[in-house]
């Protein structure tokens, strides 16, 4: 299952590989991870996307990250609201024939072309990891040359609503 970890670390050098190892060490694979600097000075905040099998693993590895000194916080993410993005930046082939209808792609996703070339496009599109794999899709006849894509970013929404747990009521 896909799990979604935020780490607030302090922003020193080492952090980011010593967190890595430990995700390996454990035989996790890290589908995508993303690291910037955080609302704090000095801390940084990284996203990870893991795939685990059980979520006792989850909680595992999450114990683990919890054990690091450099790490400050971290938070599964994966059962709240969140606010999740990607960015990808995508050059496609393109001749004066094709480019107005790459153009009617483009337009519905909300992506922009932000460079132009005789024979092709660099495309940016922002949004959930599922639109660009959408988008990737409906292009790639077209032939895609080169992709760069971030990885998610995300964190919580401000109001979270209270779990839908079951609540057992005796009369007796």
């Amino acid at each position: 299952m896909k799990r979604i970890i935020s780490l607030l670390v302090l922003n020193k050098p080492g952090v980011l590989n010593r967190i890595t190892n430990l995700f390996s060490k454990r035989n996790y694979n890290i589908e995508s991870i993303s690291v910037g600097l955080s609302e704090q000075e000095g801390m940084s905040r990284i996203t990870c996307v893991i795939y685990v099998e059980s979520d006792q693993q989850s909680e595992q590895i999450t114990n683990q990250l919890n054990k690091q000194i450099d790490i400050l916080k971290v938070t599964d993410i994966t059962n709240q609201a969140v606010v999740a993005r990607e960015l990808a930046l995508i050059k496609v082939q393109s001749n004066p024939h094709s480019r107005n209808e790459i153009y009617s792609l483009i337009e519905p996703f909300r992506a922009s072309v932000i460079d132009v070339s005789k024979d092709s496009l660099v495309i940016q599109i922002t949004g959930e990891s599922e639109k660009i794999e959408a988008f990737l899709e409906l292009i790639k006849p077209y032939g895609i040359k080169e992709i760069a894509r971030t990885g998610t970013t995300a964190f919580p929404r401000g109001t979270q609503r209270q779990s839908q747990q079951k609540h057992n009521f005796s009369i007796v």
